[in-house]
């Protein structure tokens, strides 16, 4: 049975400004293929409420489950929960579970929940919370929608407290072999071993160091004696070139 497949939305101004550096994205990737869930499409969308809505409803039917950073802190850019229950067809407001836990986030802290931290209390009708470990801020999954903080570190603490819920196939393997010939000399070679090894993947990833050109040839599987035969074929094919 094939593992289930994943897409990714990044919502922020921010990001397409090159304001700030994505990290979820990198991490995600890292965590769904340990977990057994394939990263298939990453999309970047702005703070725009069409943008946001057009881009759930067309990478929540595709894929089993559509995870978002981005967008649902405290101030007026923060639109994503409203986003998503819009495009998913549900109501949303203040939900009494999810206030209750600003309430006593705050409270610890001494600081007011003002109207602007109430703002984090409004899910979707349906929707189950995200725990958030961090700053007490749910995020929430309604259908296969999965809505997380931006923050790096939030983002991963409410991810490791997601993927325990979530049904995952087989862990994805990756080995690298670095060999210093130009990407233009291993192609042909590549290419042959691409078709005889079709239950694997492989990638070819150029570099320049100390002016020498080179490629770390990437092979990916989900089965570790396929991963290997098709490791070892490349040694052989590549010699005395691999490192």
């Amino acid at each position: 049975m094939p593992n289930p497949t994943a897409a990714m939305l990044v919502i922020g101004d921010e990001i397409l400004s090159g304001r700030t550096r994505d990290a979820n994205m990198h991490h995600l990737a890292g965590r769904l293929a340990e977990t057994g869930i394939d990263l298939l499409e990453a999309r970047v969308v702005s703070d725009d409420r069409g943008a946001i809505v057009a881009a759930v409803r067309s990478l929540a039917p595709a894929h089993d489950h559509l995870f978002t950073s981005g967008g649902i802190g405290p101030t007026h850019d923060d639109i994503t929960a409203d986003c998503v229950a819009e495009a998913m067809g549900a109501a949303i407001g203040v939900r009494a579970d999810a206030r209750a836990l600003l309430e006593a986030h705050y409270a610890r802290q001494g600081s007011e929940l003002n109207e602007a931290r109430l703002r984090m209390a409004r899910i979707p009708d349906g929707a189950v919370l995200i725990d958030n470990p961090v700053s007490a801020a749910p995020g929430f999954s309604l259908g296969n929608v999965h809505v997380m903080a931006g923050v790096p570190a939030i983002f991963e603490a409410m991810l490791a407290s997601l993927l325990p819920r979530l049904t995952g196939g087989r862990p994805l393997l990756s080995e690298t072999l670095r060999v210093e010939l130009p990407e233009g000399e291993i192609a042909g070679p590549l290419g042959a071993l691409v078709t005889a090894h079709g239950d694997v993947s492989f990638g070819s990833y150029p570099f320049i160091q100390e002016g020498r050109f080179g490629v770390n040839l990437v092979v990916r599987g989900a089965d570790p004696e396929a991963v290997g035969a098709a490791m070892t074929a490349l040694r052989e094919t590549f010699g005395s070139a691999a490192g």
